[in-house]
């Protein structure tokens, strides 16, 4: 009997504490009233509109879709053809690493890569003995063995870990001290051994920003010059009917000509750049906005072209990302600036 009273009464508080919950959600829902005026005021804040003593009340625009062009792009790069220089601190850790590794691994046997009494026998001899008796060819003169063997680090000021002084030593450890006849060379029979090509190129010195052999250990991007003098990357209006990437391909073919080899590295796009619509007094559209998808691609070879360009195009240029943050208006280039590599 005590269990079913106290069940009843707990049914009748339940009961009692319903109303107050609808009255609650009932009161919120209040706060919260559907308002044209609210919901005309936010467009007007989207559309950068405001009010004016003829209409104080900005009405709505046309639909959103009609307000802007959209508008295909490719961000076509050159990969860097070099590595990055080392930094001094660099140089000398992979210095020492050449140092160590020639400690802890087995020790070189010259026999059984030339054979005994042949020329490049001699020519090795030669030079293990120009090294004061260490295989190693570009570490300079080090303990490998004894008491100070592991005392050998360089040296705050040392120039034994510089790019062009092993640079150096690798060239003229590569010159053959044995004549065709097999035996020692003299001084002046010595050949020199072909150097390799300098980091810094004839386009570099020039600045020729046309060309492709400029900047070899950063990527450069082509970037187009429009009839009003801005400069973009290579961009068109796309229809319905066509994909970003069949746009892209098309717009790079019209801009810049058929004799590159390209790759559109991937259908979705990498960056977007948007452009507001411009209206009038009266609300009406005044200018269309752009809304740009960045596509991205590679040129494998060949050259831009824009003598047959379709798009209006005055002039082209490769350049590395931090000249074209230079060139591009800056709206502009912070919408694609993620999507370009920083060497």
């Amino acid at each position: 009997m005590a269990s079913s009273l106290r069940g009843s009464s707990a049914a009748a508080a339940l009961l009692r504490r319903r109303p107050n919950i609808c009255a609650s959600c009932r009161t919120t829902q209040s706060l919260r009233p559907y308002s044209v005026a609210a919901e005309a005021q936010a467009t007007a804040e989207a559309h950068h509109l405001k009010p004016t003593q003829s209409e104080p009340h900005v009405p709505f625009t046309v639909p959103r879709t009609a307000e802007y062009r959209l508008r295909s792009s490719i961000i076509l790069s050159r990969a860097p053809l070099l590595t990055r220089p080392l930094t001094p601190f660099e140089d000398a850790f992979f210095f020492y690493q050449k140092r160590l590794n020639e400690r802890l691994t087995t020790e070189f046997r010259h026999s059984m890569f030339f054979k005994k009494d042949t020329a490049a026998d001699l020519d090795w001899r030669i030079k293990f003995a120009e090294r004061g008796g260490l295989v190693a060819k570009e570490l300079g003169r080090y303990y490998a063995k004894g008491r100070n063997a592991w005392n050998d680090e360089l040296l705050v000021g040392s120039t034994l870990s510089d790019t062009n002084r092993i640079r150096e030593t690798l060239l003229k450890d590569a010159e053959s001290r044995v004549t065709e006849d097999g035996e020692k060379a003299k001084p002046d029979e010595i050949v020199p051994a072909e150097k390799p090509q300098p980091r810094i190129t004839e386009s570099d010195q020039k600045n020729d920003v046309r060309k492709l052999d400029r900047k070899l250990d950063q990527t450069l991007y082509l970037a187009v010059k429009k009839a009003s003098g801005e400069w973009q990357f290579p961009t068109d209006d796309m229809s319905t009917e066509e994909n970003l990437h069949q746009a892209a391909q098309r717009i790079l073919d019209a801009a810049a000509g058929p004799n590159m080899n390209t790759w559109i590295v991937g259908r979705v796009p990498v960056a977007h750049h948007v452009v507001q619509p411009v209206f009038k007094e009266d609300t009406s559209l005044a200018t269309k906005g752009e809304k740009t998808f960045f596509l991205k691609g590679r040129i494998m070879a060949g050259q831009a072209d824009l003598k047959e360009n379709t798009l209006g195009y005055r002039d082209f240029k490769w350049l590395t990302k931090d000249e074209l943050k230079e060139l591009f208006p800056e709206p502009y280039f912070k919408s694609v600036r993620n999507m370009m590599a920083d060497r």
